[in-house]
């Protein structure tokens, strides 16, 4: 977590639709695998994202050129770079021949080319005064596992970088092992913490999609041994008694009861506000923690929703988005 359209019908029409039309237009199951398991979470850009600026003989020499934080350079001098190392390469190649780089940038969606100016070493060290990246890695919790199609969604709200804010343009990714070895408890007005350790050696799936409503790949490790259970529609999630799948200690998935407060059908993704009343959970956890995003939340035997945010205020209360958002969602994202 630190580390998701409206068909417009003339009046004459609905009825006859509502007769013709399949109920589910989607080609998700009916029934699918309810996750819980924490997993590693690795996305890569596309392209190279300016994060920031350092100071080159007193010069912002990046911030001057023209460049702003949230910038993905894509081009350096006509070459196209993808990653760091990409450009790092680029940029000591030109820098044999000239100190001057053409740049190719998005921005707001649109390619523009800047000039800067680099300063060398007597070695023909160069630095660019622009601090970047090209890829995020996490943890959070796998959501769901669609039996027929592989399809697979988690967080239930899409990933941001955490310097400019924004969602993280994904060139692609992958999802692993990750293993929690303790939790960081969540306090009123302080979010707490999953603590794991990585295995990157072991991958579950490819990341495809970064949305608003989750991330969402093809998952290609075995399917997990869990009963499928029936997708819950948004008429389906009432107030009252809920249970949540999630890991607190190792790879050990149990399921937690809270009490669902509200449902919101306007929202996006805040759509189930609830509370955490597991006395177990709550003794580990101090409520909803970072690295819970994406656990599956469970209503009278149906899957009806995963869990997004938590109430920094009130740290035993959170929110959650409709199941049926990110079947969508990843149904559409992922070819």
């Amino acid at each position: 977590m630190h580390f998701l359209k409206k068909l417009k019908l003339q009046i004459i029409f609905p009825l006859l639709i509502l007769f013709i039309m399949p109920i589910n237009i989607y080609a998700y199951s009916k029934y699918i695998i309810p996750g819980g398991e924490t997993i590693g979470i690795e996305v890569n850009s596309k392209g190279v994202l300016v994060v920031g600026f350092y100071e080159v003989d007193s010069k912002y020499i990046g911030k001057d050129a023209g460049f702003l934080v949230g910038d993905t350079i894509t081009k350096i001098n006509g070459t196209e770079v993808s990653d760091i190392n990409e450009m790092v390469n680029a940029v000591n190649s030109e820098a044999e021949k000239d100190n001057q780089l053409d740049v190719t940038i998005i921005r707001d969606n649109k390619s523009s080319d800047l000039t800067l100016d680099m300063i060398c070493d007597s070695e023909n060290v160069c630095k660019t005064g622009l601090y970047v990246k090209d890829e995020i890695t996490g943890i959070g919790t796998l959501t769901y596992i669609d039996p027929k199609t592989t399809i697979f969604g988690a967080l239930g709200h899409e990933i941001t970088e955490r310097t400019t804010g924004e969602r993280f343009e994904i060139k692609d990714g992958k999802i692993f092992k990750a293993t929690v070895t303790d939790n960081t408890k969540s306090e009123n007005g302080s979010p707490g913490e999953k603590n794991a350790i990585y295995d990157e050696g072991v991958t579950y799936g490819s990341i495809s999609s970064n949305e608003e409503s989750g991330i969402f790949g093809e998952y290609t490790d075995e399917l997990l041994e869990t009963k499928a259970l029936e997708v819950g529609t948004k008429d389906d999630v009432k107030k009252g008694e809920a249970t949540i799948r999630t890991v607190i200690n190792g790879n050990e998935v149990k399921e937690y009861t809270i009490n669902i407060l509200n449902v919101n059908k306007d929202s996006s993704i805040k759509n189930i506000l609830f509370e955490i009343t597991d006395e177990e959970l709550l003794n580990e956890t101090g409520g909803v923690i970072q690295g819970m995003s994406g656990s599956p939340i469970i209503q009278n035997e149906k899957l009806v929703g995963a869990v997004t945010h938590v109430i920094v205020n009130d740290a035993k209360k959170g929110y959650g988005i409709f199941i049926t958002t990110m079947l969508e969602e990843g149904d559409k994202s992922v070819d």
